[in-house]
């Protein structure tokens, strides 16, 4: 989505057509195209990038802001893993160039968030016809996409739970006891916030919606600029929203969401007191 909107900015700016592009850039017009157009998941090549950005008057600058999104989108671990459909490809790259992730958790735990044991409880209920080997892969992919946490500078993760997370025993007592241990430890690392979303609160500013994502990055010395995404996370596939009104439209619904939830501090006591619940 940011080459893309790269190369359709520098075109813009150039004031040219895609077929005066295609023209000087020794391509065709469907390349032109398919290049900025992100959803378009066909293979970019750096030549193919340069050729364009050059010909719309790239600094050197833009350039190397673009050959690398490039190459990061050939590198990532995420592109050969078996277990990682294609429909996420777009979902890890957008994770792996983010600054912040929001996430509205309605049902379960974010998958950033799970612990190994939870994630194979979550597969081996919704992969019924999976064999035990790729189910353990997929749980292999959710542990290496955790990694993002640990990166510098660290993703910044803020998650609103629904109560409903905390009541839900996926994989058991023993099981759950861990994912709540899991989450208070996480609830203190200075890149994740986490809030309870209670029961009490009543209705709520997601209203019937599920799971969502929101990432992004507000890098002001970008040469691409700002940019956002919306991920819902859908049965077998994945929608993405990256229109502007979209994605204002779900930030809002999450600062509504945050705003009816309990506070970091008062999340970390309920947290604790869903572990206890479960002692008993």
């Amino acid at each position: 989505m940011q080459i893309a909107r790269g190369l359709k900015a520098l075109r813009a700016r150039a004031r040219l057509t895609q077929s005066e592009v295609a023209k000087h850039a020794g391509v065709s017009v469907g390349t032109v195209n398919r290049y900025e157009t992100w959803q378009d998941r066909a293979k970019l090549r750096i030549p193919t990038v340069r050729a364009i950005a050059d010909t719309c008057g790239a600094t050197p600058e833009e350039l190397d802001t673009l050959i690398q999104l490039v190459r990061n989108q050939e590198n990532g671990w995420w592109m050969d893993h078996p277990a990682v459909p294609e429909v996420l490809d777009p979902l890890m790259s957008f994770e792996d160039v983010a600054e912040y992730e929001h996430v509205f958790a309605n049902a379960l735990v974010p998958g950033l968030l799970q612990t190994p044991r939870y994630a194979l409880a979550l597969h081996e209920a919704q992969d019924v016809r999976t064999g035990a080997d790729a189910i353990a892969s997929k749980v292999d992919a959710r542990v290496k996409r955790q990694a993002i946490l640990e990166r510098a500078p660290a993703l910044h993760l803020w998650v609103v739970l629904d109560d409903a997370v905390l009541r839900r025993r996926v994989g058991g007592v023993d099981v759950m006891a861990e994912q709540l241990d899991h989450l208070y430890a996480m609830a203190q690392r200075p890149n994740v916030d986490i809030q309870i979303l209670q029961f009490t609160a009543g209705a709520h500013a997601a209203g019937s919606g599920g799971h969502f994502l929101i990432l992004g990055r507000d890098d002001t010395g970008d040469p691409l600029g700002n940019v956002s995404v919306v991920y819902l996370e859908l049965h077998k596939r994945g929608l993405y929203l990256d229109a502007p009104t979209d994605v204002q439209s779900y930030k809002l619904m999450f600062d509504y969401l945050r705003s009816q939830a309990a506070d970091t501090s008062a999340s970390l006591q309920l947290l604790a007191e869903a572990r206890q619940e479960l002692n008993r």
